[in-house]
């Protein structure tokens, strides 16, 4: 997040709760709900509390922060200069078209681009203006692209700008740009005070049945997750796989040190994977590193473009930039610089094996989940280009800024990438994108493919990987960090947890997709009551899977029961629930339906390692909504995040509206809006806020009431599944007198472009009514001979509600050399000159005049040099170095008595 981004971002994050549970059992990371002789329905992870405490997972990449500049010139590729860096290998940095030719997409990019494919983006802040960051980087660095929509699930979070930014820009941008013809969704979920918004969206994606893939760049330490956590997951990803989804996951940045920041080294913890990527139904995707072997221009074109700059498969090792010295763009530079970068790898005691995890050589006999899967490139070294907050709007002249960026994160989402165009092959050739869990695939093309590893190796820079292979076996290097000591995550031939299978080749990879068969299967559908059924009520579900020809094995797996309402903002399904088959069969039950009517129920079998996935036909049903309630919750902050008793909020202070709605039977999730309506007037800000995928919400950045007592009630609209509901209980919240201080987050940095020189800010006051007094401004924390001046100096608050703007000049001071003080000095000649004369007196004078002479003589000698004789006396006073460059928190305090606001700025001296 943003340095001094303002009140409401720091009352945000305190709006998380403290509590953090770390005891897990170790034995029991994962509920293995597949007995045979019993049919489950899987518990919607969406009901419960999941993430109780403020651990948020982390975005799984590397923001270089700087932007280089780059160039339209017209009929010509844009140019992009890399600036010089001592000592260090030349940048070359990652489009799109690089990755055509690297990854060879160019055979097949004119027969499959996406198109008919959707891929979701989890995310959990919105992008700046709109998105268009994606759709400049679209048009001036990586060609056209389809469709691409912004999803909020329940209220705005807004930019939170910084790596959260960066990442969700990332995901949209790269996912959208190697399949340039599918839509790509990027939900975005405000955090809850229970709630990751991370957790949210992947609950949206799945549970509105979005998109044909989803792809997710975040971490969390597997180590140290509650049961909750863990559970959430795997039952997530495997509704997720049930439905057809295929869906990616970045297994960190971390190396072995899962639990670890990558910034900090050594690391500390055990060595620990990525809880969102160490299920058993999603594809974990790990970091390779390019390897020029000294040699860039047998691989990249002499010319510095954005676009178009490599010239062929570049070998790969595994990505690990740990042990690197002053690695610039991937942030990395090794234990003396502090950072543990590398693909994670290895493997989950919690997860049992996969049975889709065999048949290739290196997979490790060790009875539980191993990762990576699969891989692509995640270095610094050669990073991903990235436009951010208009960098890539052209000027007048055809000047813009890219930036760079690196990680698994990326690695995510271009594999989601290819994916689609995966799925668009498949859409032609059987009329069905969906290809659900990839690894059933991806380990059987390994396994049936003679050349596959020995004549796949892409570390090798003397002979390429043959032109047949579909996965690039990566051979060389190892994902140990420092403060880790193990020999287990190298890299092998074959399989390793080191990067899996390796790299692709994505031409193959489409080509041969269709080589892998599965035994084709009937599935049967049976609900009763099919009418008048209220929601919540329960309807009996039959379901039965059973082979096309033969009896056995009999099927096994999950089924997805899908309803087509035609709403909740989704004109295609959304998920009743999930089941797992017992000797291929399902006698259940659910009150999930959703209201409306009549609409379409189905039931699609998502298929195992021997059978290919189906759907029933269509049974209609019509469901009448059920009666809901609502409750509402008030909470208060002050700036430092600390909370207020309700009866006495001091005016400034962050006070949150929040409401759960549910139905009476508890089943389903409702959605729709909640108004608030306060007793003294408007609420400011809005009062009306959308449903998020649990049923709560909530103004996501706070409201500031004015001075009085405010009773806040609250109403829930109503949707086809619930009756429309208002609280029965209204709660009171009193903000006394007083003031607040803010600096704008678009104006929170002032830059000033050499010392001696000045840069402004503005800094808004709002007092309140019945607030009277002298409010006094000052800065704290400027680098030295650098100070503040405010205009007007101080505010006089007159009881009435007024905001005065404030405006701050930030003067430096420029270095100087002061002159040394002109001060005589007795020069070595003259005070020889001077004792030479008094030797000639005390030669030709008398006894006494002699003495006296000789004594005179004598002193001068010893105290002439003492004062400046001989090249001594005072040292001229030190130069004035001025205001250092460098970078500063400012804090700006607003004082009136005992009342005290603080804000600041970030202020660059360059």
């Amino acid at each position: 997040v943003r340095e001094f981004s303002g009140a409401a971002s720091q009352v945000k994050e305190a709006c998380h709760t403290t509590i953090h549970n770390s005891a897990v059992n170790g034995e029991q990371h994962w509920a293995n709900a597949s007995d045979p002789m019993i049919p489950t329905a899987l518990t919607p992870a969406v009901a419960g509390v999941l993430t109780l405490h403020n651990f948020l997972k982390k975005p799984a990449s590397h923001f270089g922060g700087q932007a280089v500049p780059a160039k339209l010139v017209p009929g010509k590729k844009p140019q992009v200069t890399f600036p010089a860096q001592s000592g260090q290998p030349a940048i070359n940095a990652l489009a799109p078209q690089d990755y055509d030719v690297i990854y060879n997409i160019s055979p097949i990019a004119s027969a499959v681009n996406g198109s008919g494919v959707s891929i979701g983006v989890v995310g959990r802040s919105n992008l700046y203006n709109g998105g268009s960051d994606v759709s400049d980087f679209h048009y001036n660095v990586g060609g056209c692209c389809g469709a691409f929509n912004i999803v909020l699930d329940g209220p705005d979070p807004g930019d939170l700008g910084g790596g959260e930014e960066a990442e969700a820009t990332l995901d949209s941008t790269w996912s959208s740009s190697l399949a340039p013809g599918a839509t790509v969704e990027l939900v975005v979920s405000a955090s809850t005070n229970t709630t990751d918004g991370i957790d949210l969206s992947e609950t949206y994606i799945v549970e509105n049945n979005l998109t044909d893939i989803m792809t997710e760049s975040f971490s969390a330490c597997e180590l140290y997750a509650t049961d909750g956590q863990l559970q959430f997951s795997s039952s997530m990803a495997e509704q997720a796989a049930a439905q057809g989804i295929t869906y990616f996951v970045s297994t960190g940045d971390n190396g072995t040190a899962g639990c670890d920041d990558p910034s900090v080294a050594p690391a500390t913890n055990p060595i620990s994977v990525n809880l969102i990527a160490s299920t058993a139904f999603n594809v974990a995707v790990g970091g390779t590193e390019f390897n020029e072997n000294g040699d860039p221009t047998k691989y990249w074109g002499s010319e510095p473009p954005v676009q178009e700059s490599a010239i062929s498969y570049i070998p790969e090792n595994v990505w690990n930039e740990s042990s690197l010295a002053n690695g610039l763009w991937s942030g990395s530079g090794g234990a003396s610089a502090g950072n543990i970068n590398g693909g994670v790898g290895g493997n989950t005691v919690g997860v049992p094996k996969p049975y889709w995890q065999a048949g290739v050589a290196g997979i490790p006999v060790d009875g539980v989940r191993d990762l990576p899967d699969v891989s692509l490139t995640a270095a610094g070294h050669d990073p991903y280009l990235l436009c951010l907050e208009g960098s890539c709007t052209p000027d007048s002249t055809g000047q813009f800024y890219v930036y760079f960026i690196s990680g698994t994160s990326a690695s995510a989402p271009s594999f989601a990438g290819i994916m689609a165009l995966v799925d668009q092959k498949q859409l032609i050739a059987t009329n069905n994108a969906r290809q659900g869990l990839a690894n059933y695939v991806f380990y059987r093309l390994a396994a049936g493919q003679s050349a596959y590893p020995a004549q796949c190796n892409g570390s090798s820079t003397t002979t390429p990987p043959a032109s047949s292979c579909i996965f690039n076996d990566v051979t060389v290097g190892n994902n140990a960090v420092p403060g880790e000591v193990t020999t287990e995550y190298q890299a092998t031939a074959g399989y390793d947890l080191a990067t899996g299978l390796g790299s692709v080749n994505v031409a193959n990879l489409v080509n041969q997709w269709s080589t892998v068969t599965f035994n084709p299967t009937t599935t049967t559908l049976a609900l009763s009551p099919t009418t008048s059924i209220v929601h919540g009520s329960t309807v009996n579900v039959n379901v039965s899977v059973a082979p096309n020809s033969g009896t056995t094995p009999v099927p096994t797996g999950d089924v997805a029961l899908l309803a087509s309402p035609g709403f909740l903002g989704n004109p295609g399904q959304t998920l009743v629930g999930t089941y797992t088959l017992a000797q291929g069969a399902i006698v259940s039950s659910t009150g999930a339906l959703p209201g409306g009517g009549p609409y379409n129920v189905t039931a699609r079998y998502a298929g195992d390692a021997t059978y290919a996935p189906s759907a029933s036909a269509a049974v209609s049903v019509t469901v009448t909504p059920e009666p809901s309630t609502i409750t509402e919750s008030i909470v208060a902050y002050d700036l430092a995040g600390n909370s207020i008793p309700l009866n006495s909020v001091p005016f400034g202070s962050f006070i949150y509206l929040q409401a759960d709605v549910q139905g009476v039977s508890k089943q389903g999730v409702p959605t729709g809006s909640v108004t608030f309506t306060d007793s003294v007037g408007a609420i400011p800000g809005g009062s009306t806020f959308t449903l998020n995928s649990q049923g709560n919400t909530a103004n996501p950045n706070g409201v500031n009431f004015d001075t009085g007592t405010h009773t806040i009630s609250a109403a829930y609209s109503g949707d086809a599944s619930f009756n429309p509901s208002s609280t029965t209980q209204s709660q009171a919240v009193t903000v006394t007198p007083g003031f607040y201080a803010t600096i704008a987050s678009s104006a929170s940095q002032v830059v000033v472009s050499a010392p001696g020189s000045t840069g402004s800010a503005s800094l808004a006051v709002t007092t309140s009514t019945g607030f009277s007094g002298t409010i006094a401004l000052a800065c704290a924390g400027l680098p030295s001979e650098a100070t503040c001046t405010f205009s007007p100096t101080s505010i006089k608050a007159t009881g009435t509600p007024t905001t005065t703007n404030v405006a701050i000049l930030v003067t430096t001071t420029a270095a100087t050399a002061l002159a040394a003080p002109q001060r005589r000095t007795f020069l070595l000649a003259e005070w020889m000159m001077g004792v030479g004369l008094l030797c000639s007196a005390v030669l030709v004078g008398g006894k006494q005049q002699r003495a006296m002479l000789l004594l005179v003589m004598l002193m001068l000698m010893v105290t002439v040099p003492g004062c400046g004789g001989g090249g001594g006396g005072p040292k001229p006073p030190p130069a004035n170095t001025g205001t250092p460059p460098g970078v500063s928190n400012v804090t700006v305090t607003a004082t009136s008595g005992t009342s005290i606001s603080q804000t600041g700025f970030t202020l660059a001296v360059k």
